[in-house]
C-alpha cells in the first residue's frame, strides 16, 4: 500500500473544465486564473470581462459558444486549462480537447435537473477513457445534504462518486469544508484561501462516518486498507493519497471536492488535488497508443482564425520538444511553425519553444486541422484519436444579400467549418442551395452571427427546401413531333414512346422497341436524353421518379433530323404525355433513432405522432441507465425544427439520427402546400 499511483505526476498538465450548461465552468476557470494570480481579479459572467467568455457571440448570448485556452502556474507547475462550452449544441467542442487533455474536471450543480446532462458528460469520459474528478460547485444552494446529494447525482455516473469533502455548516450556511483525507476543516473566505480550523465537535461524528465511507470505497481496489480497516488500524495518511491518486487515475472512481466558483470557495484544494492526484502527459500518450521514438508529436486541439494574426492551431506536445520554424509532418499536410504562443483567452505570450505535456498555440500551420497528429519525424502519423462530430440534426439555406459577396462567403465558411468541425456544408445543385447544418438552432444562429459580425457578410437564412419528387399512377402512349423549317436544313424528330409507372423506388427505366430502324440508332439516346431532361420538373413541380418509357416508334427525315430534333421531340413527349398520367407528389421520410431520459419517452412518442410520425417501438437504450431508443418513421419535412422540441421537452439532452428510408404519397392539403411553397410550377 502507499506505493500504487507511483511518484506523483509532476510536469505541465492539461485539464479540460465540462460539465452541464450553466453550471459554472467559466467562473471556475476566472477563479482559478484569479488564484494563481494569471489575472488580478476575478470577473462575473455576463459583465463581458471574463476570460472565457471573449468572443461578441458569447458577450451577447452570455454563454460559452466556443472552448477557451488559458495556461497558468501553480506552485511552479505549468496548467492548461481549457474551458468547454456546456450547451448540447456546442458540445463538439471539447471532444478534440479531451483527446490529449490528462484529466477533465466536471463542473456539476446540487440540482437533480443536471442529472440527465452530467450522465452524457460523464458518459463520453468512460467512451474515451479520461480520468476526471467532479467539482461540486454553487454548494451553498444545496437543498441536501452532500452525501444525500451525491446519492441524487450517482445514477449518472459508472464509476462510483467518491467524496473528498463535506461542507461545513452553521445554522444552515455553507461556511467552510471539512477535508476527509486530511481530517481539516476549512474556513471560506471570500476570494481568497480557506483558513484552517479544528473540526468542529458537532461535526466530527459525521467527518468519522464519511471518511470511513470514503476509505471503505478505496478499499475496494487496495486489500491492505481492506484489511487496516477490517482490524479497525487507521492507515498512513500517504497511503490514502496514493489510493486516491491512483484509483482517479485508473477511472475507478470520480472524487468530488465542493465549493462555490463565483466567490472562489474550494478553489485551492481543488488546484492541489488537480496538483497531486492528475496523470501527466506520460500516462496521455499511453493512453493514446502513441510510442517513444524520439520525434517531437503534437496533437491539434483547435483551430482559431484571429482577425490579425492569421491562423492558430492550439496544440498539446505529446512528446518531444517544439521550436519557431519546426518542420510538422501530418496525415495528408506538411507545415512549418511559424511562432509560438502560451494563451489566456484572446491574449497570447510569445515563447521560444514547448516541451512535452505543455500546451501552446502555433502560428500558420496550413492545411492542418483540428484533431490533426503531426510528427517532426519522417513518417506522417494517423491521428491517434478519431474524430466523430455527431450528426447535424438541425440546418438552415444561406444566402448572401449581396451577389458580390458570394466568393467570400464561400471563403468564410471553409475558415468557419475549421474551427468547428461539427458544422457541415452542402452545396445543392438541384436547387443551387447553400446549406449548412449544425447542431442546434443557437449553434446556427451563432454561426451566423460570425459571418455577418468577424467576416462582415450579410447573409439571408432560410429553411432548406424539401426534396419533394413526383411519379404517376397510370401509363399512356403518347407521340411527339418536333418540326421546324425555317430556310436550308429544317428540324425534325417524331417519336412515340409508352410511360407506364413502376413500384416504388425503382427510378427511372428507358428501353426501346424499334424495329425496320424508323427511328436509327444514333438517335435513340438522343430520344432518352430528352426525356430524362424533361423528368428535372414534371407536371407538379418536381422530379418525376418512378416510371418507365418505351420508345415504340416513330419517323425521321434522311437530312433534317439531328440529335437536338430528336431530343426536342423526346422531351415534347413527355411534357404532353405525363400529365394525363395522374401524377401524384412524394415526400421523403427518414427512419430516425430518439435518444431520450426513460422519463421522458412518453412525452417524446407524442411529439412524433403530432408530426405525423408512425412510431415503431421503443427500448431501453443499450449501455445508458435510465434512457431510451424510440424509433419512428417520420417525413422529413417534419424534422426541420424537431430537435428544438425534444430538447424541449428533455431539459435539453434529447438527440436524434435520421436516414433516408423511402418515399411515400403524400395528398391533400399538406400536398398543396408543398406544391405553392416548392414547386417550380406553382
Amino acid at each position: 500500500m502507499g506505493k500504487r499511483a507511483g511518484d506523483r505526476s509532476s510536469g505541465p498538465k492539461c485539464i479540460a473544465i465540462i460539465g452541464p450548461f450553466a453550471s459554472g465552468k467559466t467562473t471556475l476557470l476566472e477563479a482559478i486564473l484569479e488564484r494563481t494570480g494569471a489575472i488580478a481579479k476575478q470577473a462575473r459572467t455576463g459583465s463581458g470581462n471574463t476570460v472565457g467568455d471573449h468572443s461578441a457571440e458569447a458577450k451577447a448570448h452570455q454563454m460559452s459558444t466556443e472552448a477557451t485556452v488559458a495556461t497558468t502556474r501553480f506552485m511552479d507547475e505549468s496548467l492548461t486549462f481549457v474551458d468547454c462550452p456546456g450547451s448540447v449544441e456546442f458540445a463538439f467542442e471539447a471532444d478534440p480537447v479531451l483527446a490529449a487533455a490528462d484529466l477533465a474536471v466536471v463542473v456539476t450543480e446540487p440540482d437533480d435537473k443536471k442529472i440527465a446532462a452530467l450522465q452524457l458528460i460523464l458518459h463520453k469520459l468512460d467512451a474515451l477513457g479520461i480520468p476526471r474528478m467532479l467539482f461540486l460547485n454553487k454548494i451553498e444552494n444545496a437543498a441536501l445534504g452532500v452525501r444525500d446529494t451525491l446519492k441524487m447525482l450517482q445514477p449518472a455516473s459508472a464509476a462510483p462518486l467518491l467524496l473528498r469533502q463535506i461542507a461545513l455548516r452553521q445554522d444552515g450556511i455553507v461556511m467552510g469544508s471539512i477535508d476527509l483525507a486530511l481530517e481539516r476543516a476549512y474556513v471560506y473566505r471570500e476570494h481568497a484561501a480557506s483558513e484552517i480550523a479544528p473540526i468542529p465537535n458537532d461535526d466530527k461524528a459525521r467527518e468519522v462516518e464519511a471518511r470511513f465511507s470514503m476509505l471503505e470505497t478505496l478499499a475496494d481496489h487496495d486489500d491492505a486498507l481492506m484489511e487496516q480497516l477490517l482490524e479497525e488500524i487507521e492507515p498512513p495518511r500517504d497511503a490514502v493519497f496514493d489510493d486516491l491518486a491512483a484509483d482517479l487515475r485508473d477511472g475507478a472512481v470520480t472524487p468530488v471536492l465542493i465549493g462555490s466558483a463565483e466567490k472562489g470557495h474550494g478553489i485551492l484544494r481543488l488546484l492541489k488535488a488537480i496538483r497531486h492526484d492528475a496523470p501527466d502527459v506520460v500516462a496521455t500518450r499511453a493512453r493514446l497508443g502513441l510510442k517513444d521514438t524520439g520525434d517531437t508529436v503534437v496533437q491539434v486541439v483547435k483551430t482559431i482564425h484571429t482577425p490579425h494574426g492569421g491562423k492558430l492551431s492550439v496544440a498539446r506536445v505529446l512528446a518531444g520538444t517544439l521550436t519557431d520554424a519546426t518542420e510538422l509532418r501530418g496525415d495528408g499536410a506538411s507545415a512549418k511553425v511559424s511562432g509560438l504562443y502560451d494563451l489566456l483567452g484572446t491574449g497570447q505570450t510569445k515563447r521560444a519553444r514547448a516541451d512535452a505535456g505543455e500546451t501552446v498555440a502555433l502560428g500558420k500551420l496550413d492545411g492542418v486541422g483540428t484533431g490533426d497528429t503531426l510528427t517532426s519525424g519522417k513518417t506522417a502519423l494517423a491521428p491517434l484519436a478519431a474524430l466523430e462530430p455527431p450528426q447535424p440534426v438541425y440546418a438552415a439555406a444561406l444566402r448572401p444579400r449581396e451577389r458580390k459577396d458570394e466568393a467570400k462567403l464561400s471563403l468564410a465558411l471553409q475558415k468557419l467549418i475549421e474551427e468547428d468541425p461539427s458544422l457541415a456544408l452542402e452545396q445543392r445543385q438541384e436547387t443551387g442551395e447553400t446549406v449548412l447544418s449544425g447542431h442546434g438552432e443557437m449553434h446556427l444562429r451563432v454561426t451566423r452571427e460570425r459571418l455577418e459580425g468577424k467576416y462582415q457578410i450579410p447573409v439571408d437564412v432560410g429553411a432548406p427546401s424539401i426534396p419533394y419528387r413526383e411519379t404517376i399512377r397510370k401509363g399512356t402512349t403518347q407521340r411527339g413531333r418536333h418540326k421546324k423549317q425555317s430556310g436550308g436544313h429544317g428540324q425534325f424528330g417524331d417519336v412515340v414512346i409508352d410511360i407506364r409507372p413502376l413500384p416504388r423506388g425503382s427510378g427511372f427505366e428507358f428501353t426501346d422497341t424499334i424495329t425496320g430502324g424508323v427511328v436509327p440508332k444514333q438517335y435513340i439516346p438522343s430520344v432518352e436524353a430528352g426525356v430524362r431532361d424533361y423528368l428535372k420538373c414534371g407536371p407538379l413541380g418536381f422530379p418525376v421518379v418512378d416510371l418507365a418509357v418505351n420508345l415504340s416508334d416513330g419517323s425521321y427525315h434522311t437530312v433534317d433530323s439531328s440529335d437536338m430534333a430528336f431530343q426536342l421531340a423526346g422531351r415534347l413527349a413527355m411534357k404532353e404525355g405525363l400529365p394525363g398520367c395522374s401524377s401524384v407528389l412524394l415526400e421523403p421520410v427518414l427512419k430516425v433513432e430518439i435518444y431520450t431520459p426513460s422519463d421522458a419517452t412518453a412525452r417524446i412518442t407524442a411529439i412524433v405522432s403530432q408530426r405525423r410520425g408512425q412510431i415503431l417501438g421503443f427500448d431501453a437504450r443499450p449501455g445508458w441507465s435510465g434512457w431510451d431508443v424510440v424509433e419512428a418513421m417520420m417525413p422529413e419535412s417534419e424534422t426541420g425544427n424537431l430537435i428544438i422540441e425534444l430538447r424541449s421537452a428533455t431539459a435539453g439532452v434529447a438527440s436524434y439520427r435520421a436516414r433516408f428510408d423511402h418515399m411515400a404519397e403524400l395528398t391533400g392539403r399538406l400536398a398543396d402546400e408543398a406544391m405553392n411553397g416548392h414547386g417550380k410550377a406553382a
